[in-house]
């Protein structure tokens, strides 16, 4: 059995959010590139190279990405043979978004109450945590920080298995069609197929945080991912909305078993800020 100090926990998290809020990934960056040797819009190119600049000027300057500093989501997989000492895990976390958004003097986003109050939690927690328990004394955590311009644009389907690959695609396209230039494109789209409705949901959520490039296990999948990422490519909303070949950076598919008679789909769109990170303890 390894112990584990819930301040362990605390400062990773708070660093990752510190770091990933101001430092867009490799990925990203590569794949803006790439989209501006592809895209034949004057505007969108103009929009990427602005995006390069934005995104290296928050880099050398460790200052936000993006104003909108999102909402802090964590994937965790725990060991089952860790013993949490110090305090709880669910605090520990908190208290580190809370530091970071602190110290990064990032935009505090979370309000108490959805409907009525709406009033500021002043810290941008609590944040959004999936927890997994795991074989072994690791703990792998996946931060995410989410903005909501993306956030709203997504949805959630429960097709029927008649529907098919056919309403799979469909659905995709059609929410990303919908969106247009309201998730800040080139977007990159996550989806879930598969489980329950809110299974698919969280599906969605994780793909979206998968290296862009990164295939699919399954041949099937991954064929689907770029048959979808073409199709959106061909919509022409193209970056910042304004027209173009570069709408999506990429389509990454998450599946997993579900009931006989359903196939749930969501589907999960994440800007071209999309700040992730992760980390091991």
């Amino acid at each position: 059995m390894r112990e584990i100090h819930t301040d362990k926990i605390r400062d990773a998290v708070r660093q990752l959010y510190l770091d990933m809020l101001c430092t867009i990934g490799d990925d990203i960056t590569l794949a803006l590139r790439s989209g501006l040797e592809q895209e034949e819009s004057p505007i969108g190119c103009m929009l990427l190279r602005q995006l390069l600049e934005n995104n290296e000027i928050a880099r050398n300057e460790r200052v936000g990405i993006c104003q909108d500093t999102g909402m802090a989501i964590l994937f965790v997989e725990l060991g089952q043979e860790i013993h949490l000492t110090g305090g709880s895990f669910e605090d520990a976390v908190n208290q580190g978004v809370r530091e970071a958004y602190e110290e990064g003097y990032f935009r505090k986003s979370v309000v108490d109450d959805p409907l009525f109050d709406r009033i500021n939690t002043k810290d941008n927690t609590p944040a959004v945590i999936h927890l997994r328990l795991l074989p072994g004394d690791k703990i792998c955590i996946t931060a995410m920080a989410k903005g909501f311009g993306s956030e709203n644009m997504s949805a959630m389907r429960m097709l029927v298995p008649a529907d098919g690959e056919e309403g799979v695609l469909k659905t995709i396209l059609d929410t990303v069609r919908q969106a247009g230039p309201n998730p800040c494109p080139p977007i990159i789209v996550g989806v879930g197929i598969g489980g329950t409705m809110e299974v698919a949901a969280q599906l969605a959520k994780y793909a979206t945080a998968r290296p862009i490039g990164d295939r699919h296990a399954d041949p099937r999948y991954a064929d689907l991912e770029q048959k979808a990422l073409s199709a959106i490519n061909a919509l022409g909303i193209g970056p910042g909305g304004l027209g173009g070949r570069v709408t999506a950076l990429d389509v990454h598919i998450e599946s997993c078993p579900t009931h006989i008679a359903g196939l749930p789909v969501a589907v999960n769109i994440c800007c071209h800020a999309s700040r992730h990170g992760k980390c091991e303890i």
